[in-house]
């Protein structure tokens, strides 16, 4: 049997929304030019002026008319991330937790097995001298108890974190699995993960959700999100990195909690994803989902606008 990991790139393509990757490399600033069309300055080269970067939201494609580079979700993350197809089809599998029609059953069987994964193994090191006062974590809103309760923090030191924002990412006991780096100035990538990192396998602060011993969950997209709905008060909330909810995710949420309330962004791909995670939950919990403004997401309200929308659906 091959060693190398399974890729589906038909599923990663048609499950994998252009706009959802470009909110994974921080591409935020392109301006809509007509329905479904996107133009700015090309991500790749950080060249070419102001409209050479195109995006057809529709098909799933860019094209960048400067330095010519081209395609798909897959080639989009290739050049940014300099990697083979492969390699990128593998990252977005890995980050939105895609599994394909054409992956063998026994393969799938095993990932879905509690405790027999294979993915996100602890770590065997701590990042030292991580600095939680640092100014950037006070522009996001983060107190430093908050700060220092998710051990996040600016990294001086050496190695692939080094000048950015760390973030400790711990599995579902409480290990350290990961750190994830995220840029002071939005260079991408704006979220830096270690290779290998599996997001599909995690959801970000549930040793702590989990802990509180309620039977209701907060469920965000980002990490700063989870932070700044535990900073006003609701600690029983969980981050999926990003707006999908893979098979192992939903089984931990199952497991634990009888009620959830998403609270995603209030984008375009943050309503599809609450659409589709309240789908694929109905019947089994009790799931509600808020939607904000247009263009709103957690970690930009204040402690009082997140109490306003949670003390009601969480009776606290």
């Amino acid at each position: 049997m091959s060693s190398h990991p399974w890729v589906d790139f038909r599923a990663v393509k048609e499950r994998v929304a252009m706009e959802a990757v470009l909110g994974l490399y921080g591409v935020d600033r392109l301006k809509r030019s007509g329905r479904g069309q996107l133009r700015g300055r090309c991500p790749i080269h950080q060249r070419g002026g102001q409209d050479a970067f195109h995006v057809s939201l529709a098909k799933s494609a860019f094209q960048c008319f400067y330095c010519q580079a081209h395609g798909n979700v897959l080639d989009f993350v290739a050049a940014m991330e300099k990697c083979s197809v492969r390699q990128a089809a593998l990252k977005l599998q890995e980050h939105f937790g895609v599994s394909g029609p054409g992956r063998p059953a026994q393969s799938r069987e095993r990932k879905l097995v509690p405790g027999k994964e294979g993915g996100n193994q602890p770590l065997g090191f701590v990042l030292r001298g991580v600095d939680s006062g640092h100014p950037y974590l006070t522009q996001r809103g983060i107190e430093p108890a908050t700060a220092q309760a998710f051990g996040v923090g600016f990294f001086a030191g050496r190695g692939m974190m080094s000048g950015r924002v760390v973030i400790p990412i711990h599995d579902q006991r409480g290990r350290l699995v990961a750190y994830c780096g995220r840029s002071l100035d939005g260079t991408p990538p704006r979220y830096k993960l270690p290779a290998g990192f599996r997001k599909s396998l995690t959801l970000f602060n549930l040793h702590r959700a989990a802990a509180c011993g309620e039977d209701g969950a907060v469920v965000v997209e980002g990490f700063f999100d989870c932070m700044k709905v535990h900073q006003a008060g609701f600690r029983c909330v969980v981050a999926l990195m990003g707006t999908t909810l893979s098979e192992q995710q939903e089984r931990w949420l199952l497991e634990r909690f009888r009620r959830v309330v998403l609270l995603l962004d209030g984008d375009q791909a943050g309503r599809r994803g609450s659409a589709a995670i309240a789908a694929r939950l109905a019947g089994q919990c009790s799931v509600k989902v808020l939607d904000l403004p247009a263009g709103e997401q957690p970690d930009r309200l204040s402690s009082e606008q997140i109490g306003q929308l949670l003390k009601q659906e969480l009776k606290i």
